[in-house]
């Protein structure tokens, strides 16, 4: 099989079109056949081994995992002993984020427990774009914001990848949203169903007066206490990403300070790292086969172009997701 792989951490240079064996399914394992992948932040991450920090996990001195890829869309093409709900020819979904990876290839192994029946409603290109992404958003907003019919719901970040998707989310709990976002992403955050849009370029949120029960920080720099400017008295701060410097911690630096600062003031701040699972792969079908939700993409490449799909991305002006077709 076809695969994108690297050897050694650095810039999407690194990264060549290999033949591999395909992998053995094995146990609860199921061999997929790919149809579509997209990339995330966490790939260039991975790749470059950036933070520093990240190298504790991901290899100290060479990586682990030598392909890369968080999100899958495919075929069920053989399935292990242990597997009791798929099928060799199923349509699914998934994503094996920190389960091995893997997806920018022609087969992946992926555990069962990490796969949903594809959405009817989408092609494989779109399904492929939801699992990371989608189930980051819904897990931010539902159960460490602890979202309420009702809310007053901040996301910075909004036209991004996790940020288009938490909009619709946002929305499908009732919520009033608010979406921060650049001059040319306005009209895109108040198409995803936004009540309003802020332009960060006009306009600070932590300086505008408004308050919110719950912000969503998926981008920028603002520091912990000047998002407390802009929470009520016991609205929850929400960390997932944000730019950083920083080599050696990257946005890491900022987490520490809300957990840090947390317990001794009115509002929660929080931090939390996506953990894909079936249970929420079932939900955002759902969501997406009643017409709640729909993933945004920006750009489709080949999967032997993967590097300058990751050079993209990694620019930061991609407006929703980055897809690759297999």
């Amino acid at each position: 099989m076809k695969a994108i792989v690297r050897d050694n951490y650095g810039p999407p240079d690194v990264l060549e079109l290999e033949d591999l064996s395909k992998p053995e399914p094995g146990g609860d394992g199921v061999l997929l056949r790919v149809h579509a992948t997209s990339v995330n932040p966490a790939d260039w991450h991975i790749l470059r081994g950036d933070p520093y920090v990240s190298r504790l996990q991901l290899g100290l001195r060479e990586p682990k995992d030598r392909v890369l890829g968080c999100d899958v869309a495919g075929r069920v093409e053989m399935i292990g002993e242990s597997v009791r709900m798929l099928r060799p020819g199923d349509e699914v979904f998934g994503s094996p984020f920190m389960r091995g990876f893997g997806a920018f290839a022609e087969h992946v192994r992926i555990s069962e427990d990490l796969l949903a029946p594809k959405p009817t409603t989408l092609s494989f290109e779109q399904a492929a774009a939801v699992p990371l992404a989608a189930s980051a958003a819904l897990q931010g907003l539902r159960d460490h914001g602890q979202i309420e019919p009702g809310h007053k719901v901040l996301i910075v970040g909004a036209s991004g990848g996790v940020g288009t998707f938490a909009v619709q989310i946002a929305k499908s709990f009732d919520a009033e949203v608010t979406g921060v976002c650049s001059t040319r992403n306005v009209d895109l955050v108040r198409s995803l169903g936004a009540d309003h849009v802020i332009d960060y370029t006009q306009e600070d949120f932590t300086q505008s007066g408004r308050k919110y029960d719950l912000i969503f920080q998926l981008a920028g720099t603002r520091s912990p206490s000047e998002c407390r400017d802009a929470l009520t008295p016991k609205g929850t701060l929400v960390l997932s990403s944000g730019e950083s410097n920083g080599r050696w911690i990257g946005p890491v630096e900022r987490i520490v300070k809300a957990l840090v600062l947390s317990p001794f003031v009115s509002q929660k701040m929080v931090s939390f790292t996506v953990k894909p699972n079936k249970e929420d792969l079932q939900f955002l079908r759902q969501l997406i086969e009643t017409g709640k939700l729909a993933p945004v993409i920006d750009r489709t490449y080949p999967l032997a172009e993967v590097p300058e799909a990751i050079r993209y991305l990694e620019e930061g002006h991609a407006r929703g997701k980055v897809v690759i077709t297999v």
